[in-house]
């Protein structure tokens, strides 16, 4: 059976090579994209896609998984251009690098991972409002806001540019332009014949749109890309090491860091689930990734995670190992060394569509069906991390979230049912406690107790208890002390008790 999965996986060219081209041919446009939505040069994002390829392909945890620049980091390097400086990028993404190596050195894979998905989809929905509200005013050709709600707000005001253009400008053409973007991507993914089934949907956007501004010499914007790749490349200054130990850059580093990790982990689940080859090796892929996002660092471009889409479409197109994946890499380098003018002649408007169309993607209101299948309080952090994210920022937004999953927690694991059962003919009162009998709950046990009248029998039932504490021991304790002198008396396993809370809190502390 092994030899057979080693041949069924053995690199061939004839799967590599055209499932990379597809892989190249997807990638391409959203790497300039992603860049522009990131306030960067679109070269600087074919450079994170070349890296993503050639080297982090060839040593990651997940072979078939494709690293390049990512939709859901724009907004956070979006936000560090503006506040910082393009020169601060390359610095925290080498710090950024040196945190993810470190959790796949120390073992922290699954550590990552370990999110709530109402976080982790409140993240992504968040990041996909952002991305929406921030492009559509760059696919009319206007300059996005510096916050996220403020782009939200004024795309009224955008609309009405395109509408009724004044002064000669041309923001109503490059919507055009925008909105057949769009319609051609959701119509070839519907429509696609079968033979072309492989051809992704934003690349024939691109072709249409860029045909016809160039045939028509449209009067909008264009894609800027220097002649020679060497021109994009910004290693970072000895000055702007210094400034990586202020708590604000640090953040930015740590942010920075632990989307770039969940979003590639989470990404590698899911492509193990459609290949039937070598599982992840997670602690493996976020040691690559932080590698990668060092080099990234050091050549000043954008930050990479593994990517769902690139991924998806490879082991569709046929890739059984890393080579296609590293492929993907090389085609891009050869593109923007021997035809970097054929970049320059895509309209800006056109690469801006395709991001709106994914910031809408991500916006998934299945996310929020499936929440609901374990009660309010999920989705509530749902909307509480969207909401923080775009009102505020991004880290806030997750910060939000995080905060609200473990106040859930703690009310879970402090959730104490107790039912008590009165036999006044017996003069006999029987409590049964259920779940987690901790501080939380008290006062509310406390209570019950304070309620019992004298010369009662009361019997305290354990069988359904999983967790007491030694304040809700010490609340029993005390009180069958005190009811000596009332006649009441306390039945319970007292030895059981005790062990139990000392098995647990030893399991606690080994």
């Amino acid at each position: 059976m092994r030899n057979i999965l080693k041949i069924r996986n053995k690199p061939s060219l004839t799967n590599e090579v055209p499932a990379s081209f597809v892989v190249f041919l997807v990638a391409l446009p959203l790497c300039m994209g992603i860049a522009i939505a990131s306030g960067v040069p679109p070269a600087r994002g074919i450079v994170t896609g070349i890296i993503g390829g050639l080297v982090v392909s060839g040593v990651s945890g997940s072979p078939l998984l494709v690293s390049g620049p990512a939709a859901g980091l724009a907004v956070i390097v979006a936000e560090i251009v503006q506040q910082y400086g393009i020169d601060m990028l390359g610095p925290i993404l080498i710090l950024a690098g040196v945190i993810q190596l470190l959790a796949g050195v120390f073992k922290l894979g699954q550590l990552f991972r370990a999110m709530s998905p109402a976080v982790i989809y409140g993240m992504l929905s968040g990041i996909g409002v952002l991305i929406l509200a921030s492009q559509f005013h760059v696919m009319l050709d206007d300059k996005p806001r510096s916050h996220g709600l403020e782009n939200l707000i004024t795309i009224p005001q955008t609309i009405y540019k395109a509408l009724f253009p004044m002064d000669g400008s041309a923001h109503h053409i490059a919507a055009l332009l925008g909105i057949l973007t769009i319609a051609t991507l959701i119509l070839w993914e519907k429509f696609k014949p079968k033979r072309l089934k492989l051809i992704p949907g934003a690349l024939v956007s691109i072709v249409i749109t860029t045909t016809i501004a160039t045939t028509y010499k449209l009067p909008i914007d264009y894609v800027d890309v220097p002649s020679n790749l060497l021109e994009a490349l910004q290693l970072p200054s000895l000055s702007t090491l210094p400034r990586l130990i202020h708590a604000p850059i640090l953040l930015e580093a740590i942010a920075i860091a632990f989307i770039a990790s969940a979003e590639t982990l989470l990404s590698a689940a899911a492509v193990d689930k459609l290949h039937s080859g070598a599982r992840t090796d997670f602690d493996r892929e976020l040691a690559a990734q932080g590698f990668g996002n060092m080099l990234c660092g050091v050549l000043g471009a954008l930050p990479m995670t593994g990517v769902i889409v690139r991924s998806s479409v490879n082991v569709e197109a046929g890739a059984k190992t890393r080579l296609s994946a590293m492929l993907h890499g090389l085609w891009l380098l050869i593109l923007v060394i021997a035809a970097p003018g054929l970049l320059k002649i895509i309209p800006t408007s056109g690469l801006a569509a395709i991001l709106v169309y994914t910031g809408y993607k991500l916006i998934e209101v299945e996310h929020i069906q499936s929440l609901r299948k374990y009660g309010r309080f999920p989705v509530a952090i749902f909307f509480a991390t969207l909401i923080g994210i775009v009102t505020t920022e991004l880290l806030t937004g997750v910060l939000i979230g995080i905060i609200l999953t473990a106040i859930s927690l703690i009310y879970r694991i402090s959730k104490l049912n107790i039912q008590v059962l009165r036999d006044e003919t017996n003069q006999r009162v029987d409590i049964y406690l259920e779940g987690a009998a901790t501080f939380v709950r008290l006062p509310k046990l406390a209570n019950i107790l304070d309620h019992i009248p004298p010369k009662t029998q009361l019997h305290v039932h354990l069988d359904n208890l999983a967790y007491i504490d030694h304040s809700c021991l010490d609340l029993f304790s005390t009180w069958a002390k005190q009811q000596e002198q009332t006649g009441s008396t306390l039945i319970v396993q007292w030895d059981r008790l005790l062990e139990r809370n000392r098995k647990i809190y030893t399991a606690g502390h080994s």
